[in-house]
């Protein structure tokens, strides 16, 4: 018999967005996509630290018509990942500019 591996922290990682996700989408009917209602609620609860921390009341709003290329009033997951992959790469320049101005 084949011995299953664990996941590596990558699957792990990707297991986890999708997860996250899954669990915003389909709040309203649509398990595929994301509401406007459901990424609001998404940003709120996975992302408060950046939206408590807005002071535009409309960033969320010009955020969810910017990512939806398709203007169907839905994020897909491919559009859910824009944003995430931004964050990402901010939180890794941040990082590596605290690191160079520490040497």
């Amino acid at each position: 018999m084949a011995k299953i591996s664990s996941p590596t922290e990558t699957e792990r990682c990707i297991e986890s967005l999708i997860a996250i996700f899954q669990k915003h989408a389909g709040r309203d009917s649509n398990n595929s996509k994301l509401s406007k209602a459901e990424f609001l609620i998404f940003m709120n609860t996975e992302l408060g630290a950046f939206t408590k921390n807005q002071k535009d009341p409309g960033v969320l709003d010009r955020m969810m018509k910017k990512l939806d290329l398709d203007s169907d009033g839905q994020l897909d997951f491919q559009e859910f990942l824009n944003p995430i992959g931004s964050l990402a790469l901010a939180c890794h320049d941040s990082f590596i500019k605290s690191t160079s101005s520490q040497k």
